[in-house]
């Protein structure tokens, strides 16, 4: 008999107490153990339009609602007595008859008009009668999208106003394909299931449902949320991480789309498929690679031998780590020392009229990153991304200058980051024996010149050798430069993940203004946010104008307080700053609320009972139910101090455009509220977000 468990029984579980969560595992473990066991109280629910419905007792109070079959028995809900009768009653678990996916369907009957047809968002009263989204569309049409039967009728009246107030009710899969009709997009039909097939097989039913095929799989589903637990995959994202690729490939998305999941999935799926392969699984922060390291483990499970064959790892730590088994552990040169050196250098070389600003940038985007070691090197480099024009002579004074800075940097025994990855890639070329035989990057779009290099030599001319998930639109960190030229090709072979799990439709909408919506790459790669759709309504965010720091921190502290009102607790808060220097004015906020904090770092470990405070670059990757981005200021961001050290016009656009993603990513941290507050006037972006 199989044993399967629903995502609505752990989504229900998590709203129990702990006591009472403590005693419903007792009652699951034995019931999985044994389904006839005499200590078990089944009772036939009678007011429930699906006869398989059953409830189970965990004491006076509790109870599990299990759908039973002759050969199965699945985990559905878990409540207080009535509301878990309530439950039942409304729900029905059939195969749809057009897709073949076994669906968990709420009865249409039994839900209140009021429910539908109410629009829970404050729309202005229109002078004609609102445009029906799906009027044109046939029963049979919605129906291969996975629209249960019941539904049809609701769906085909659904206006802007009503979209949301009817989705809920509806399966996944049937949410996905109205929210792209909605906004023009053709959904692709799911591929044709056999009739013959098992409905719990069906791609869309196995994000829903799940077997446990032991005692360890339902301590993990019982232990952890369903998304931290099976992290679920659309279909569309499934197909990524099993397909074959036959050179390196890309995944794109707007942020909250899934592209980690992917990338996480694609990891565990080349060390099963591969077994004596070593993988790489990397990002480029530590706090990251810790975060995918502990979701590794939770998605293998019981198959830690597996995970042995996965190293998960920050890149830099990737690259210290071969540097050091190689030629000994490196010594990092600082950029205090790199400035020291440049301006030395600089004093020393006759007519060398070139600023501080405008020498480092020259070094760390042209010199260093590609690695230059000649001058006939540095007399034909392209200088990508550079566009301040150097003559002859020119160059000439800097390359002395550059040499005297490499000079300075062997006498001291010190290397930079590119020196690390560049000696290791040259290594690793004329070695027979990879460190790695596939290697998964998450955070692509801040990978560095010289990481990129050391990729390509790594797996680049192998198949499926290279998969990079990212976002240009969330690039902080790197200036863009090609990938082609370093041997990693991803045309043909870059996909764009559509559907946001994350964040509400408000949220995504209105931060999406803070990017074009199409962005391309060095290499002529484009990425596009149009018909990008998320799952989920929810409240608009608010821009909140301040005329001092007291009266942010009271705006601030009055909506972290009325959060706490909304039933979210204090750790699914954060509050996101640009720097350090604006730390106080968080830490500030969140005591005014009566509230503790807790400050992030590399770590990225949120505490219970604590509202998390951290500046944006360490929001990469998080996700919060609520988030206040604060200190929004005009001098702020983008950063003042980051614009008068601009030399070079290139330099001022890259400045602008990553400040920029900073905004856009602090803002897509947040999953249902978000508030954006700054001193007047506030940031130019701020009004980029409100037009």
């Amino acid at each position: 008999m199989n044993f399967r468990i629903a995502d609505t029984f752990t989504g229900s579980l998590a709203r129990l107490s702990a006591q009472e969560q403590k005693s419903v595992k007792v009652t699951v473990f034995d019931l999985q153990s044994n389904p006839a066991g005499n200590g078990l109280s089944f009772h036939k629910l009678d007011g429930a339009k699906d006869s398989n419905f059953w409830s189970v007792r965990v004491n006076s109070d509790i109870r599990i609602i299990v759908h039973r079959t002759d050969g199965s028995i699945l985990l559905s809900y878990v409540d207080h007595h009535d509301e878990a009768y309530k439950w039942a009653e409304r729900r029905k678990i059939e195969r749809h008859p057009t897709t073949g996916a076994m669906q968990l369907v709420e009865v249409r009957e039994r839900v209140k008009e009021v429910e539908i047809f109410q629009p829970k968002r404050h729309s202005t009263p229109a002078a004609k009668p609102a445009t029906r989204l799906f009027g044109n569309l046939r029963k049979f049409e919605l129906m291969s999208f996975g629209v249960p039967e019941d539904w049809v009728d609701d769906v085909r009246v659904a206006t802007e106003d009503t979209l949301f107030d009817i989705i809920e009710h509806l399966p996944q899969e049937a949410q996905e394909a109205l929210l792209k009709l909605a906004v023009g997009e053709k959904p692709q039909l799911p591929e044709p299931f056999a009739p013959e097939a098992d409905p719990f097989a069906h791609p869309d039913a196995q994000r829903r449902f799940r077997v446990l095929s032991n005692v360890d799989e339902l301590r993990q589903a019982l232990d952890y949320p369903w998304e931290k637990w099976a992290v679920f995959l659309h279909p569309a994202q499934q197909s990524l991480v099993e397909r074959n690729f036959n050179g390196p490939a890309r995944v794109t998305g707007s942020a909250g789309t899934g592209k980690t999941i992917v990338a996480l999935h694609r990891a565990v799926h080349l060390a099963r498929a591969n077994p004596v392969a070593k993988v790489l699984l990397t990002t480029f922060s530590k706090a990251l690679a810790n975060a995918l390291k502990m979701k590794v483990a939770t998605l293998l499970g019981s198959a830690p031998e597996i995970g042995s064959r996965i190293d998960v790892k920050a890149i830099s730590a990737v690259g210290y780590d071969l540097y050091t088994a190689r030629f000994g552990q490196p010594n990092i040169a600082n950029s205090a020392l790199i400035r020291s050196l440049l301006t030395k250098a600089a004093a020393e070389v006759e007519g060398a009229r070139f600023t501080p600003q405008f020498l480092l940038g020259e070094w760390e985007d042209v010199v260093d990153a590609w690695q230059i070691r000649t001058w006939e090197d540095y007399r034909d480099v392209a200088r990508l991304g550079r566009k301040t024009r150097l003559g002859g002579k020119q160059r000439e004074a800097l390359w002395v200058i550059f040499q005297k800075v490499r000079a300075g940097l062997t006498d001291r025994g010190t290397v930079t980051w590119s020196d690390v990855f560049g000696r290791v890639s040259e290594a690793i070329a004329a070695e027979r024996q990879r460190p790695y035989d596939f290697a998964v990057l998450d955070e692509a779009q801040d990978l560095s010149i010289a990481e990129a290099r050391f990729l390509a030599t790594l797996a680049g001319d192998k198949e499926n050798g290279l998969f990079f998930a990212g976002d240009i639109g969330q690039r902080i960190f790197q200036q863009p430069f090609s990938w082609k030229m370093l041997g990693i090709d991803v045309r043909g072979r870059s996909s764009t993940l559509r559907i946001n799990y994350r964040t509400s439709h408000q949220i995504r909408a209105q931060a999406d203004r803070l990017l074009p919506s199409l962005v391309s790459d060095v290499d002529g790669n484009s990425e596009s946010r149009r018909g990008t759709v998320s799952v989920f309504d929810g409240p608009a965010p608010i821009i909140q104008p301040c005329c001092d720091e007291d009266d942010e921190v009271t705006k601030v502290a009055a909506w972290l307080h009325a959060r706490l009102g909304d039933g979210i607790s204090a750790e699914d808060i954060a509050v996101f700053v640009r720097s350090d220097a604006e730390l106080g004015r968080a830490r500030r906020a969140v005591k005014a609320a009566g509230l503790p904090h807790v400050d992030l770092r590399e770590k990225a470990e949120v505490t219970a009972g604590s509202v998390a405070v951290c500046t944006m670059h360490f929001a990469k990757g998080l996700e919060f139910r609520a988030v206040a981005v604060i200190a929004c200021d005009e001098d702020i961001i983008p950063q003042a101090e980051r614009i008068a050290a601009i030399a070079d016009q290139a330099d001022l656009e890259a400045v602008y455009e990553t400040e920029r993603h900073l905004l856009y990513v602090a803002c897509t941290r947040a999953r249902d509220c978000l508030l954006v507050s700054g001193i007047e006037p506030l940031s130019e972006f701020v009004a980029d977000l409100t037009s």
